[in-house]
Formats: structure tokens, C-alpha cells, sequence
């Protein structure tokens, strides 16, 4: 397997800039704010009492996982016992455990692109089949009931649901997650949702839970969530897995030969996160809504440049398709593999090309930086294209 591409980037783009180099990063999915201060003040409260210096249950603190259960009814519409709750060394830790858990080697999982990239290589960890189940800009980056069913066989076991999506930002409309999930309860297809950006959506569009708008594939669904994008709060390390209970047995038990309990001070600052005010969380999406306009607006004048609206996230996956096959820089650039090269090398700007998410010819751009910096790593682009 690979290093994750996305971590790889944003390394190389920290290490340019602490050379001195001028370099802007829209690597990273990072939110550039701090972590709210009502959060940053639990955890230290959690930090000088003694009880937080020991070993807590590996499944997570009680608190904690009764206020996941909480959230998700308040956030979402769908209930669950805090017993399904697994908290997690963030959400790509969750993902892990519930793919180990689920998978038997040479099980298909399904996983529309372009996709998170740490998708499918976890799925290759389990011993498993990554399958990936390719969409367009024509259809919004959203999968059909259609495509799915050419690609289920009878080694088909999981579909992973992403909505909002990274990289693209789609989201579904409600009809098509009821469509999706009662596909997948027909077929006994479990379903595991990852739902991290479900408070970053922009626009008309709306938010629509799985297992809510289609109950019948509850049974199956698996949530995986967590505190890193909603609250500015990456290096925490705080995520969780909603599952059925006895899969969540099973979780607790991989998890606590494997690293016991999440650090007790971050679980207390997502406690906070969850429970405290919310009002930092609608900040901080209206600038990135604001951010993610501003994106659309200056990718899309640029020459080859196709840009599809993100609904939700804070990622625009524009296709570059128009600019490859040029002469730029002296070199004929064939693929957004070479052309985030040539963009690193020539303007100091680092984005993420489409080949990492199983979508060449588009790349990836967080616009979860400052307004300055997006703005002028565009204009660097722009600039560097358009002559």
C-alpha cells in the first residue's frame, strides 16, 4: 500500500514553506480556524483533574458516548443506544475497525469515485476488494441504484455511502438515499455512511441520514462520524462508529488489543464540542460557503477549467482536462499527476491531483484555508495557465 496521498501532499507543502518557500497548500482537508475556545477550556479543565490520567472503558467514557447518541438523534432523526457508540482515534480510525470487523478476504466493497482515499487501501488492509463504481460531473459526482446494481456480484458485502462527499462535495438529494438504501436492503448489502461533513452543506441542499430516510437498511448501516471537521478540531483525534450491537462488540473488543482507550482530555473536548454552543459551528461554514463561491467563481474563468458546484464539504474538484496535452513550462503536462508537479515546482501552489481519488484529469482543492491564501493561490493558477 501507499501513504495516504492527501497527508503526503500537505507534508511536502509544510516542509517547502518552513524552507521559506512562499507555498500555499490546498492539500489538506484542515480547517484553517482554531479550535473553538469553549472546547480548548474543557480539555484543559480535563488535564488538571486526575481522574482523566488514567485508563477509561476502550469502547470510549460513558459521558461521551451517551451524548454521541444524543447528537445523532438531534442532528440526524435517527436513534441509537449509547452501547452502539465506539469512540475511535478519529474517523479514519473508526473506518479501519469497521472494515476489519465486516470484511472476510475476498469481499467486494463498493465504493463510487471518485472516493476518499484511504477507502479502498483499507479495504486491501481487510484482505477485501476494493470496487470502484465510477461517476461524472454529468451527474453531479452522485452514483444511481443503476450503476450499483452492474457492479454488485455475489461477492458484493458493503457499499460505502459518502454524503457530503470528499473530494467532490456532492450530496444526495433525499429521494436518492431512499432509492440507495432500499437497493441495498433488498440485496442484504451492508451500508457503512461516513457522515464527518454533515454540517457543511451550503445552498438548497439538505443533509438526509441513511438509516432514517430508509429504515429497512438500518439493520445493515454502519455511521461513522466525529469532532474533526465540524469543530476545527483535526488533531484531536476524536471520531466514533455507530453500529449494530453486536458488531460494536466486536469493534470494543479489536479495539481494546489494539489501542484501548482515545486519549481522556480530547474525549472531554469533544464532550464539550457536542454539548456546548454551536454557535462557532455556523461561523465557520459561512465562510466556507463564502470561500467555496469564491473558488467556483475564479476556477471556473480559468481556460480548460471545469468546475462543478460543491454542495456541501469544503473541497472543489475542478476537471483539467481542457488544460492537458499543453506545453506548460517547457514540458507537454499529460495528466493532473504531472500538472500538480509542475504547479508545486513552478508557482508554489500544492493541491491533491484526481489520480488519489481514482479520478485522473481533476484534481482536488480544500478551500478550508484563509481568504488571502485562496485567493492568491487561484490567481498563481491562473496566472501560471493563462500564459
Amino acid at each position: 500500500m501507499e501513504a495516504s496521498p492527501t497527508l503526503a501532499v500537505d507534508a511536502k507543502a509544510k516542509a517547502l514553506k518552513a524552507a521559506g518557500e512562499p507555498v500555499i497548500g490546498f492539500g489538506a482537508g484542515e480547517p484553517d480556524f482554531p479550535t473553538p475556545a469553549n472546547i480548548v477550556e474543557a480539555a484543559q479543565r480535563a488535564a488538571a483533574d486526575p481522574a482523566t490520567h488514567r485508563y477509561s472503558p476502550a469502547a470510549g467514557l460513558p459521558a461521551l458516548r451517551e451524548a454521541i447518541a444524543a447528537k445523532t438523534l438531534r442532528d440526524t432523526g435517527f436513534e441509537v443506544a449509547p452501547d452502539q457508540v465506539t469512540v475511535t482515534n478519529g474517523g479514519k480510525h473508526a473506518l479501519y475497525n469497521v472494515f476489519q470487523a465486516l470484511v472476510d478476504p475476498g469481499d467486494e466493497v463498493l465504493i463510487p469515485a471518485p472516493y476518499w482515499v484511504s477507502y479502498p487501501a483499507q479495504v486491501l488492509l481487510a484482505d477485501g476488494v476494493p470496487v470502484a463504481v465510477p461517476t461524472t460531473k454529468e451527474t453531479g459526482f452522485r452514483t444511481s441504484v443503476e450503476q450499483l446494481e452492474e457492479h454488485r456480484t455475489d461477492r458484493t458485502k458493503i457499499l460505502v455511502f459518502v454524503s457530503p462527499s470528499n473530494p467532490t462535495g456532492a450530496v444526495y438529494p433525499a429521494d436518492e438515499v431512499a432509492a440507495i438504501g432500499a437497493w441495498a436492503a433488498e440485496h442484504g448489502i451492508w451500508v457503512i455512511t461516513d457522515e464527518i461533513y454533515e454540517h457543511l452543506i451550503y445552498g438548497d441542499a439538505t443533509m438526509t441520514s441513511l438509516p432514517v430516510i430508509a429504515p429497512q437498511a438500518a439493520p445493515r448501516t454502519i455511521v461513522v462520524n466525529g469532532v474533526a471537521k465540524t469543530y476545527a478540531m483535526t488533531g484531536w483525534r476524536v471520531g466514533w462508529s455507530i453500529c449494530p450491537l453486536e458488531i460494536a462488540k466486536g469493534i470494543n473488543k479489536l479495539q481494546s488489543q489494539i489501542t484501548s482507550n482515545v486519549a481522556n482530555v480530547a474525549q472531554f473536548a469533544a464532550l464539550e464540542a457536542l454539548g456546548g454552543s454551536q454557535d462557532a459551528v455556523a461561523e465557520m461554514r459561512a465562510a466556507f460557503d463564502r470561500r467555496r463561491k469564491l473558488a467556483v467563481a475564479e476556477l471556473s474563468a480559468i481556460d480548460g477549467v471545469d468546475v462543478v458546484e460543491p454542495e456541501g464539504a469544503f473541497y472543489v474538484f475542478p476537471s483539467f482536462e481542457g488544460v492537458l496535452g499543453r506545453e506548460i513550462a517547457g514540458r507537454t503536462v499529460s495528466s493532473t499527476l504531472e500538472l500538480a508537479e509542475v504547479l508545486l515546482e513552478q508557482v508554489n501552489v500544492a493541491l491533491v491531483p484526481g489520480e488519489a481519488f481514482g479520478a485522473p484529469g481533476y484534481a482536488r482543492l480544500s478551500y478550508a484555508l484563509g481568504d488571502d491564501d485562496l485567493a492568491e493561490g487561484i490567481a498563481r493558477i491562473a496566472g501560471f495557465l493563462g500564459g
